[in-house]
């Protein structure tokens, strides 16, 4: 009979073999050492379940394994990434057609809803200098990441029935959204343009994880977007500077051309570019080594000693009532930065290792984050005490008091780590299992709050 412990070694060799640098005979061996180590945990006591957890981390995360068996074999790496007339070669060029055609699919989607939205737009709202309609904005996130979380279903070979329950979910949050009798100017249609790439990027990580939900997968998941947003980021500068030197070009010959060029490419590449990053992280995580440690060594610090001196300006001056949206945006996104750089460091972090120097700095960075998001909530329930409710401050307050919980157990494990009362695991299993409360904040904030606040 099949135990728990089968099932969840199966579900890591999988992750392994998805890898092209490791092969059959390769997984052979690593789930042999992985099973050695699991018997002799056992023997001292642990359960299955704990056993599985240490000997995994043990062995490195599955991209860390892949990339260890690409500088090994280094004849199969070459071979991989030279082209050749092989049926092996075809099969490995697959995924590249296989992008390139949601690629295509993202880039026409977006272009054919902004030439509808400029038919039907007014001047109130503009792109690029023609007229576009309020729901273009709002369905921003509905032309594009859909085809995304299409293009993992596609990959991961998910069942019919997977893939109808997450169409039908984003069919139902389309049409929702888009039969909301939003009046001109409203806070929550703004709300909810907000929101839903939000709520919809849950809809790509359901068709990522492929099903398989544990804390391990999860926070792959949480990798990939770290990961993903470096590759968009990095093609956006790259498309700049060609857009730029495009410019240059028609200026001196068709110097009315060139908004006309900005209107198709700028709106196609960036969709497109969600589709590219997506498989640039998928392609390159068995042959470059990943960024997470690298990044979150150089901007943790950064980041740490820019939130002490706000904490230290905003306690002795005060936020009071000069706190302002405007302010109060800077600050959220700063928080979800620094939530985002811990997330991003526990994804590559080997949660068997002693605390370091980085988890001393990260404990400082996330009690700064902490002492500043309190002050942000106790400004806003004194605001909402003396004007009232509003979409945007109910939908602002919720997201600090989830920011605050998370922050506060964040830096409470971070000192039992520090104090080896706790391991690193803990921590991670934290913050994958609290995931999914964003992503409920968010369908409350697109789905509810529109017709508590009447559309207003």
């Amino acid at each position: 009979m099949k135990t728990q412990l089968d099932t969840d070694i199966a579900l890591w060799r999988s992750a392994v073999t998805r890898d092209s640098a490791v092969d059959s005979a390769d997984a052979d061996e690593l789930e042999g050492h992985l099973r050695e180590q699991i018997a002799e945990l056992v023997d001292v006591g642990l359960s299955d379940g704990e056993a599985f957890q240490i000997a995994v981390q043990r062995l490195g995360r599955v991209d860390q394994l892949t990339a260890e068996f690409a500088r090994e074999h280094g004849e199969r790496l070459w071979k991989q990434l030279t082209l050749s007339t092989t049926r092996d070669s075809v099969d490995r060029r697959r995924p590249l057609l296989e992008m390139i055609v949601f690629a295509a699919l993202a880039a026409v989607l977006i272009q054919v809803a902004r030439v509808l939205a400029g038919m039907t737009g007014t001047a109130d709202m503009q792109f690029m200098g023609d007229p576009i309609a309020p729901w273009f904005v709002r369905n921003l996130g509905l032309f594009v990441l859909p085809v995304l979380a299409g293009y993992f279903a596609w990959r991961r070979r998910l069942s019919l029935r997977t893939v109808l329950i997450g169409a039908a979910v984003v069919v139902g949050v389309a049409v929702l959204v888009n039969v909301y009798p939003f009046p001109p100017n409203s806070q929550t249609d703004l709300l909810v343009a907000i929101h839903l790439p939000v709520l919809l990027w849950f809809v790509v990580g359901a068709a990522y994880l492929g099903g398989e939900t544990t804390s391990l997968r999860r926070m792959e998941f949480v990798r990939f977007t770290g990961e993903w947003a470096i590759y968009w980021v990095l093609l956006a500068l790259g498309g700049g500077v060609l857009m730029g030197l495009t410019a240059l070009l028609l200026e001196p010959i068709a110097p009315g051309a060139i908004e006309d060029v900005m209107r198709w490419v700028l709106p196609s590449g960036g969709a497109a570019a969600v589709i590219v990053a997506a498989w640039l992280v998928e392609a390159k995580k068995g042959v470059i080594e990943n960024l997470a440690p690298v990044l979150t060594a150089i901007f943790t610090p950064l980041f740490a000693a820019m939130l002490i001196v706000a904490a230290v300006v905003y306690v002795g001056a005060g936020v009071g009532r000069d706190f302002d949206r405007d302010l109060l945006i800077v600050f959220d996104v700063l928080l979800l930065v620094v939530l985002g750089l811990v997330l991003y460091a526990l994804s590559a972090r080997d949660a068997t290792k002693p605390a370091g120097a980085l988890d001393v700095i990260r404990l400082i960075a996330v009690g700064a984050a902490l002492l500043l998001d309190v002050l942000v909530v106790g400004s806003m329930l004194a605001r909402i005490a003396e004007f009232g409710f509003t979409p945007n401050r109910v939908a602002a307050l919720g997201l600090n008091l989830i920011l605050v919980v998370n922050l506060a157990i964040t830096a409470w494990l971070l000192g039992r780590t520090l104090a080896r009362r706790a391991s690193g695991g803990a921590l991670e299993r934290w913050q994958t299992g609290y995931l999914p409360v964003f992503g409920a904040w968010a369908g409350i904030v697109v789905l509810l709050m529109p017709v508590l606040f009447a559309f207003s």
